[in-house]
């Protein structure tokens, strides 16, 4: 009887773990992506690899601008590392985010206002970036990419994974 027990939560925390490692690919990819366009789109740049080397400069400061591709390589190594730490947090919490809010959704635009949040007012001053100083338009959409592309994306399959039960 123990044995079974130990085996159906071994097998719970591999399905958890495949859940966030699928969920954070998901999220970061989406993202990523999205950065990259807004970079291309509002500087009319062609190559986004400076999104990379801006994440990268959190640590390097600006060194992460150099040529080379350690520094792009490092960006995207921390910007996945940062997308996998919210995914932890968000599925390890949700299902108490989920008795009291009651709906996916609403939990999924609260996540992406909290990663913002979080990013914009801890992370990024308490790192190397250089500020950004965004425009009310840009913040909006800012927030709204982390809604729509990590928060709904994580809402979505967490609820899914903890609806299997």
């Amino acid at each position: 009887m123990e044995n079974e027990i130990s085996q159906q939560k071994n097998a719970a925390s591999k399905s958890i773990i495949k859940y966030i490692l699928l969920t954070g690919l998901l999220a970061g990819t989406l993202d990523i992506s999205a950065a990259f366009i807004n970079y291309m789109i509002s500087t009319g740049a062609k190559n986004p690899v400076v999104v990379l080397n801006f994440i990268a400069s959190g640590v390097f400061d600006k060194a992460a601008f150099s040529d080379g591709f350690f520094y792009p390589f490092s960006g995207l190594l921390f910007h996945f590392i940062i997308v996998y730490s919210f995914t932890t947090f968000f599925f390890l919490l949700y299902p108490k985010v989920k008795s009291f809010l009651k709906n996916k959704y609403l939990a999924g635009v609260i996540f992406g206002l909290f990663t913002w949040l979080v990013m914009n007012l801890i992370v990024l001053p308490l790192s190397n970036t250089p500020s950004l100083h965004r425009s009310a338009p840009q913040i909006i959409l800012s927030v709204l990419f982390l809604v729509f592309f990590i928060g709904f994306p994580a809402a979505i399959i967490a609820d899914k994974f903890y609806s299997q039960d």
